[in-house]
């Protein structure tokens, strides 16, 4: 075991799939709520200043100001849309011209020095649901694991532990780290879709093996 408690860090983590709107349509969102030990202008500068936010997600170009866009490296690009120190900033995340999301993260100042963040990850209820109709809740399962590893580098970040990302990518903590995350976001999937515990594993195994290919034994 790593000098971390994943099961700790899973935990401190609260995970819900919402219907927040998407660009005044119905949507589809995973939201992830949690406490950071971090002043909220702390918590802010590292989710907006693109040097910090290279350190726990990727390498940010662009102009972080409304209207403009930026390209986060690897993974998406998109507009600024609002941007409210040191409560709210909103992008679109877009995958490609067809795959176009929005992203909300809310900050509020809490007692003895930290902050509540919440991070919301909205799609389109049209492009959500058929796929969740042919395959079951794969897609937000995945969506809702993703944002976990980033707050779980953004706690490293914050609290100004160690952490080598390209270490941590492939290592038995981090699929272990993944595979809980994926039943957690099983478990919140199959409230919100009314799932059998039978159609919840499914998913799960399925999560495991599109994820973390070549993990056979699932340990």
């Amino acid at each position: 075991m790593s000098e971390f408690d994943i099961h700790d860090r899973i935990a401190a983590v609260h995970r819900e799939i919402g219907d927040l709107p998407f660009q005044e349509r119905d949507g589809r969102s995973v939201l992830l709520r949690r406490s950071f030990d971090a002043p909220v202008m702390e918590v802010w500068a590292a989710c907006t200043d693109p040097g910090r936010i290279a350190r726990w997600l990727a390498p940010v170009t662009g102009d972080l100001h409304p209207g403009n866009r930026y390209e986060a490296q690897g993974l998406a690009s998109g507009e600024v849309l609002r941007c409210e120190s040191p409560n709210l900033v909103k992008v679109t995340w877009e995958y490609g011209p067809d795959s176009v999301t929005e992203i909300e993260v809310r900050l509020t100042d809490a007692p003895g020095d930290t902050t509540s963040f919440e991070l919301e990850h909205t799609s389109a209820a049209a492009t959500v649901d058929p796929l969740v109709r042919a395959q079951g809740p794969v897609g937000p399962v995945g969506v809702g694991a993703g944002w976990d590893t980033a707050l779980f580098a953004l706690d490293h970040h914050l609290s100004r532990t160690p952490f080598d990302r390209s270490a941590w990518t492939g290592s038995p903590e981090s699929r272990a780290y993944a595979r809980l995350s994926h039943r957690a976001w099983g478990g919140v999937a199959g409230a919100y879709w009314d799932l059998d515990a039978g159609a919840v594993d499914a998913v799960v195994a399925f999560a495991d093996q599109h994820y973390l290919p070549g993990d056979e034994a699932g340990e």
